[in-house]
């Protein structure tokens, strides 16, 4: 049976060394409190000390909370995950070889725990192929202190897949709403349900211990068993938390419409203004087709839906990676959200649906680009951001946009008489001789028959199999003087149209899909 602790008591369970799995996405299902015990317990007494911690989506703020409580010199010695733009104490640490460091695709990981669980030998996959991820490449590891392998190229039936290889767990991080007298989990007032369930059981079956954060104690017998998420046989202490560490995302305690608790209207939303994430949100919009399922990646992306909703267009359902299916997904911190959303999976199941071609089209970011149509949106400079969920969709989908402006660093421009004026260029360039990191390949993508856009507010290129292929421009816009001046390689030229005209003008475009 499970016991009930504080956050002090759970943390002094975990031993130096231990590998560490946590739950979490953003700010949502993260154990926030045992986090923040964790974190205090090492700079007051130096243990639990040398962990290596191992986790799926991204989980943090940008500044202190999440992952970032792990972001001290001497508590981490390893860490295996999907994200890290959200956990920069922890990217410091990586970025000056103070620990080592692995980035895998989100999905692959959540459905790791799950093959870990059923003592299954890791998990094999085509995922990641012609990526960074490729140990051909650069096996996933994001500095030079990091040797050695934990992912390898298998051949079976005659064809190549990563065997992304299993080690033991000792302790699950993981977090619900209600814990019943026996340790039964539920996680109805979450955005999800997340890899819990996975992480619990694969350190069950590794024979470590399951620590839960909760807010809320439940007398044995009275919860239903159809709503019970991660079951009391698997769970070895439970911690009860304040509210102020358990909320449902970083900006709401709690919100009904987030977990289908209350339906609301989305007839109130504010068009957005005609500037160039309209325009490439519009452009975009106009790949949708009847009846698609889509994911569209936070960002520049997210403007996609608002087009839709002006225009609208109903005949699409949007996931994200957190598991949603239908809705309208929420942004910022309140990514993996959905409003109104049709049904939640489980995480590994979600990433099922996407790696088993359940995406029609997917749309997003396009931060770097090169000739051969490589995007990169895992490692700049100085920084490592992770691929998060990215190259599960972008090599299963079965249509890609990429979008972005063309270039960034105080890029101003107008619309003025339906045509694009630049009042004041980006600094950088975004489409280079050859990308930072390959996140996503587009040999691969010509490999398996993939059709591909970039699109910029000022540009639409496609690929190709001999490279990227300039296919529109927008109005008022000089290809050598606007394009082609800001690219350090030259696309193919041949056919180039004038992007449709009612992108720019200030009123719906009458799209129908």
């Amino acid at each position: 049976m499970a016991k009930f602790v504080t956050a002090e008591e759970a943390v002094s369970k975990i031993a130096n060394g231990s590998v560490i799995a946590t739950s979490g996405f953003v700010g949502a299902i993260v154990p926030e409190h045992v986090l923040k015990a964790l974190q205090h317990s090492f700079l007051e007494k130096g243990t639990p000390r040398d962990l290596t911690v191992m986790f799926a989506a991204g989980q943090g703020d940008g500044k202190e909370g999440g992952l970032n409580h792990f972001g001290e010199e001497g508590l981490l010695r390893c860490i295996v995950g999907g994200h890290y733009n959200l956990s920069p104490r922890v990217g410091k640490l990586i970025m000056e070889n103070k620990i080592e460091a692995y980035n895998f695709p989100q999905g692959t990981m959540s459905q790791w725990f799950r093959e870990i669980a059923g003592r299954r030998p890791g998990t094999i996959t085509k995922v990641g192929l012609d990526t960074f991820v490729d140990p051909r490449v650069e096996g996933g590891r994001l500095n030079e202190k990091t040797p050695a392998e934990r992912v390898e190229v298998l051949e079976l039936g005659g064809e190549e897949w990563l065997w992304y290889k299993p080690c033991k767990l000792d302790v699950a991080l993981i977090r619900g709403t209600t814990a019943d007298e026996d340790g039964n989990i539920l996680m109805n007032e979450e955005i999800g349900t997340g890899e819990a369930l996975a992480i619990a059981e694969a350190v069950h079956a590794c024979g470590g211990i399951v620590i839960v954060q909760v807010k809320k104690i439940a007398q044995r017998g009275t919860l239903d068993p159809k709503e019970v998420k991660v079951p009391g046989v698997i769970v070895d202490y439970i911690v009860e938390s304040p509210a102020e560490d358990h909320r449902m995302t970083w900006d709401y305690e709690y919100n009904p419409a987030f977990n289908g608790d209350l339906y609301v209207p989305l007839d109130s939303l504010d068009p957005l203004p005609l500037n160039n994430r309209k325009i490439i949100a519009r452009r975009c919009a106009m790949e949708l087709i009847p009846d698609a399922v889509v994911n569209l990646g936070i960002g520049m992306p997210e403007g996609v839906s608002a087009i839709a909703a002006e225009e609208g267009i109903t005949s699409m359902t949007l996931t994200t990676e957190a598991g949603t299916i239908g809705g309208v997904p929420a942004g910022g911190n309140n990514f993996g959200a959905s409003t109104n959303a049709q049904a939640i999976l489980d995480q590994p199941y979600q990433f099922d649906f996407y790696d088993g071609g359940g995406i029609d089209l997917a749309i997003l970011g396009l931060a770097e680009a090169d000739q051969k149509g490589n995007i990169n949106v895992s490692k700049f400079g100085g920084r490592v951001a992770g691929c998060g969920g990215f190259i599960n969709i972008t090599q299963n989908a079965k249509k890609l946009i990429y979008c972005g402006t063309f270039t960034a660093g105080g890029l101003k421009e107008e619309v003025k008489d339906g045509k694009l004026v630049i009042t004041s260029e980006g600094k950088s360039k975004k489409f280079k001789e050859q990308v930072e990191q390959i996140t996503f390949s587009g040999a691969y993508a010509l490999s398996v028959g993939q059709p591909v856009l970039y699109v910029t507010e000022r540009a639409v290129f496609r690929l190709t199999a001999e490279g990227l292929e300039l296919i529109e421009v927008a109005p008022g816009i000089d290809v050598e003087k606007d394009v082609l001046a800001y690219m350090d390689f030259k696309p193919i030229v041949k056919d180039v149209k004038l992007m449709d005209a009612r992108i720019f003008k200030d009123e719906p475009m009458g799209l129908e899909v």
